[in-house]
């Protein structure tokens, strides 16, 4: 029998694997990629036995792929929190999937775990901007306020690396960095010791302030949109400037279109902290979107459908 892990390469994704593997150590194949990069199933190679954990990667994306799989007989334990569709009825599927807005596939975890790595769903539970999720979950762990900012600046930047167009993109790929972490029980450690933790924290304080500087296009009491360029800095910061806007206006609804070689656009999207709703319906009705009820993303906007996408956000937040 082979192990084979399968995770989204961002923060919820690498800390959901990282729980699993302290409680269960064993020697596995890993696949992931960048954050956007999502039907990994597709990549996995199982026969009848093999045992494969996914987690942090839509259901609904790989569906056809997960079906291939439980036909040979491979068994699969799956945790996610994004839009799934219809789970496949199957002795060999053991789902552990949740929607709600106010969850991540790191807490998922942590409550299959009873807790037991508790610190590391934290940190996800921040990367993934669940800043109240976060707080209330890590209230076993009697942080100080300080603490607690340290763990949310680490969510942050192992999130900040899972962005870009590929790992030419990231300062480090999602694998590498996964083991990186893996020898680190405890987070506060991995902060003070790693050389990899200061070369992301100082990567992501250069992109953000270019990002800062940005003004938007478009900008409103419910809706603002912001032109990102072409440019390896705009891609990798996307998505934890979107996170830090939607903190700091949550009555507001944010896109950020960031330019494609060609000409299209990868959208980012976060629903208004204050109706954590919507996000995942609106990028569905654009061909490669998806995502979740608060955070949802399209991968190629094409250039044509630009004003239509704009439309649909205000009328889906005004």
């Amino acid at each position: 029998m082979e192990y084979i892990d399968v995770f989204n390469g961002d923060a919820d994704g690498i800390c959901a694997l990282h729980q699993l593997r302290l409680a269960a150590p064993h020697q596995s194949g890993l696949i992931t990629g960048v954050k956007r990069d999502i039907g990994l199933l597709k990549k996995v190679e199982a026969t009848a036995g093999d045992q494969v954990t996914v987690l942090d990667i839509s259901l609904d994306k790989n569906r056809e792929a997960l079906l291939s799989l439980l036909a040979k007989g491979v068994h699969i334990q799956y945790f996610d929190h994004h839009f799934s569709g219809e789970l496949p009825r199957s002795d060999l599927l053991d789902a552990h999937i949740d929607t709600d807005a106010n969850v991540c596939t790191s807490l998922l975890v942590n409550d299959y775990l009873q807790g037991d790595y508790l610190a590391w769903a934290v940190v996800a539970a921040f990367g993934d901007n669940l800043f109240d999720s976060a707080r209330c979950a890590a209230q076993p762990l009697a942080l100080s306020d300080v603490q607690l900012e340290q763990l949310a600046h680490l969510g942050t930047l192992l999130n900040y690396n899972g962005y870009g167009l590929t790992v030419d993109d990231l300062h480090i790929t999602p694998e590498k960095l996964y083991q990186e972490i893996k020898p680190f029980t405890d987070p506060f450690l991995f902060i003070s010791e790693s050389a990899t933790y200061q070369k992301l924290d100082d990567g992501y304080r250069a992109d953000i302030s270019q990002a800062r500087a940005l003004s938007p296009a478009i900008e409103d009491a419910h809706v603002s949109v912001i032109s990102l360029p072409d440019v390896a800095w705009a891609r990798r910061v996307v998505g934890v400037y979107g996170n830090e806007l939607a903190r700091s206006t949550p009555i507001r609804a944010h896109a950020l279109l960031t330019e494609l070689p060609g000409g299209d656009y990868r959208v980012s999207v976060r629903a208004p902290l204050a109706n954590k709703a919507g996000a995942d319906e609106l990028c569905m009705q654009f061909p490669t979107g998806g995502g979740r009820k608060a955070a949802a993303g399209i991968n190629a906007l094409p250039a044509s459908m630009k004003e239509a996408f704009i439309s649909a956000l205000q009328n889906k937040y005004s």
